[in-house]
C-alpha cells in the first residue's frame, strides 16, 4: 500500500541476525506482554511448538492462515536468542520452517508492528520484511 508507514509498537532489542516472524492476534500478544512470555496461539498448542516463518515465508503464511483477519501484529524475533529450543523442520512444500519448542521469552523479540489489511484485502508488511 503506497504511503503506508507502519507504527512501531514496541522495540525490545536491536537486530542481531535475520529475524524470524510470528503473526499473532493483537489481544493474544498483549497477554504475552503482560505475562512477560508468549506461550503460543491455539494452533501452536495443538502442534506442540510455536510456529514461525522467515522473511521469505511470512507473506504466504499470512495469506494461508490469516487471510482477511484484522487486529494482528507481526513479531520479529532474533533466532540466535532462542538457543537449542529452535528447530528448523520440514513443513509446507518441503521447506524448512523455524519452530520453537519452548515458550518465547520476550527478551528474544526485536520489534512488534501492527499488520493491517490493505485495500485489496491482503496484509501490508513493513519494509523491514524483504
Amino acid at each position: 500500500m503506497r504511503g503506508f508507514t507502519p507504527v512501531l509498537r514496541t522495540v525490545y532489542r536491536p537486530r542481531m541476525s535475520d529475524p524470524i516472524f510470528k503473526i499473532c492476534p493483537r489481544e493474544l500478544w498483549g497477554k504475552a506482554e503482560a505475562e512477560g512470555v508468549f506461550h503460543g496461539a491455539p494452533v501452536d498448542h495443538a502442534d506442540g511448538y510455536i510456529h514461525f516463518s522467515t522473511a521469505s515465508q511470512v507473506r504466504e503464511t499470512a495469506d494461508k492462515h490469516f487471510a482477511g483477519q484484522r487486529d494482528l501484529v507481526l513479531v520479529a524475533v532474533d533466532p540466535d536468542a532462542l538457543g537449542t529450543a529452535l528447530k528448523w523442520e520440514v513443513s509446507r512444500g518441503g521447506a524448512l520452517f523455524p519452530h520453537l519448542h519452548a515458550p518465547l521469552r520476550l527478551d528474544a523479540v526485536m520489534w512488534v508492528v501492527d499488520l493491517p489489511l490493505g485495500p485489496q484485502g491482503g496484509h501490508v508488511f513493513p519494509e523491514a520484511v524483504a
